[in-house]
């Protein structure tokens, strides 16, 4: 089906132009969308972008999501579990005890677009958001503002051998400041507003211009750094944003961005799994914007588009309807995974999170494949909450298990793509744009009016 002018009503102009930016840029594949002329402005009109079909499953997708960050959290901590058993699951809270910092900053997003959608009460939602950020600010331990990675999901504990985690505290708060600005209601606001000045940025540089991975009571700080490209942009930009106590914007040209070439893909990427493409980008809005180094948006779609030739370049099973491997369970335990180059013991497995982790660089091909996985494996593969963590079915091997942050990111991407609701909410709050503009970030934009926002969600 075919629409003519301006934009098709079920994705916002913005997030049309947002993805129309990055396919200029990133040329090497035909353009998921369809225009009717080459126009010297992305105002043109498209053919949709998405189908019926592909829309309908990717509402049940994140509805299933959404449902894990409704049920898997203490409802006095507000935590959320780490992972939870998926195929079986009756919805009551798994037996498990481990949450993480970075599942449950997830899972605040994931309110945010519960209630967008409505899938549940605006009260029961701002309750949880209200629980966790009480909790987090009264009774969690921290250091200097950081928390632990994984805790006790009842008591908050720090579990034996969890380092103080700079990242997955800069997780965690990309969540609370996308709830802050969001539901725009007092109390979230002044918690989260608290939680966010309370950290202590240059305590985690540990006398450096590079952030330390982390700390732990018994030895101090981790001696690996974030000082390459990664998934670590939304650390730097929040610490450099930080109305309280922000560090230098240096920090922002300490970090190395190593070239990498596949085939004829050249970005910016150390030799890492496939999210770290991707996390920042959850929230952060950098499409048609670029720093003194790079389009990261751009950088994105072509890591992605080298993942799947890489893949499908492998001879192990992997085709356009089956493709996509990050970090994530496998057969024998947790490992980090995937490639370009190749990283880990990858055998064949496929990993759901990495394609619907990456639906706005590559939406026509991340649908095709996530919709090809549920139609041919959804029996064994496919449970309350969504696609199981990893699968093999050569092997005949289904992962029993969801992981919060593999859901998490699928969840945040699926909804950016439909309507850019996580990036225009996201990127209300003040300090982002100031950490961006502090950094040396450009906008493309200026051309384009602005569009207002959508009255409702669909699609």
């Amino acid at each position: 089906m075919s629409v003519s002018s301006p934009t098709p009503s079920h994705i916002t102009r913005r997030s049309a132009t947002k993805l129309l930016g990055g396919t200029l840029l990133s040329s090497l594949a035909t353009s998921p969308f369809a225009r009717t002329q080459q126009p010297a402005a992305p105002t043109a009109t498209y053919t949709r972008l998405l189908s019926d079909e592909d829309l309908a499953f990717l509402e049940e997708m994140e509805h299933a999501a959404c449902l894990y960050f409704s049920e898997q959290v203490d409802p006095s901590s507000g935590q959320v579990l780490d992972r939870a058993i998926n195929k079986t699951s009756t919805g009551e809270l798994d037996s498990g005890f481990v949450s993480s910092i970075a599942a449950t900053g997830f899972g605040l997003t994931a309110l945010c677009i519960s209630d967008r959608r409505g899938y549940y009460p605006t009260d029961r939602l701002k309750n949880q958001v209200i629980t966790a950020l009480d909790f987090h600010l009264n009774e969690m331990p921290n250091e200097h503002g950081f928390f632990y990675h994984f805790n006790d999901v009842k008591t908050g504990k720090p579990l034996i051998n969890s380092e103080v985690s700079s990242i997955d505290t800069a997780i965690l708060l990309c969540g609370i400041l996308t709830a802050r600005a969001y539901f725009n209601d007092p109390k979230i606001t002044e918690l989260a507003t608290q939680l966010y000045n309370r950290v202590d940025w240059s305590w985690m540089l540990n006398g450096g211009k590079t952030f330390s991975m982390g700390w732990r009571p018994e030895t101090g700080f981790i001696s690996t750094r974030w000082d390459h490209y990664s998934e670590l942009m939304m650390l730097y930009l929040l610490a450099i944003g930080s109305p309280a106590n922000p560090i230098s914007p240096e920090s922002w040209s300490a970090f190395t961005r190593p070239p990498m070439t596949f085939g004829p893909y050249t970005f910016i990427s150390g030799k890492d799994p496939l999210f770290v493409h991707q996390f920042s980008h959850a929230w952060f809005d950098f499409a048609r914007q670029r720093d003194a180094y790079a389009d990261y948006f751009a950088n994105s779609i072509a890591a992605t588009r080298a993942h799947k030739a890489f893949c499908l370049g492998l001879n192990r099973g992997y085709t356009e309807d089956y493709w996509g491997v990050s970090a994530s369970d496998w057969a024998h335990g947790y490992t980090a995974w995937g490639g370009p180059p190749l990283m880990g013991p990858v055998d064949g497995s496929v990993v759901p999170c990495a394609t619907a982790g990456s639906l706005p660089f590559l939406p026509r091909d991340c649908v095709r494949v996530l919709r090809a996985m549920r139609e041919n494996f959804g029996r064994d593969a496919w449970g309350r909450y969504g696609f199981c963590d990893a699968f093999h079915p050569d092997l005949h091997w289904y992962d029993p298990e969801v992981l919060g942050i593999d859901l998490g990111i699928g969840l945040l991407m699926t909804e950016n793509l439909r309507t850019a609701f996580v990036w225009d909410t996201f990127m209300q709050n003040p300090e982002p744009i100031a950490a961006m503009k502090a950094c040396g970030f450009k906008s493309e934009r200026s051309s384009r009016p602005a569009q207002p926002k959508p009255n409702s969600p669909t699609p």
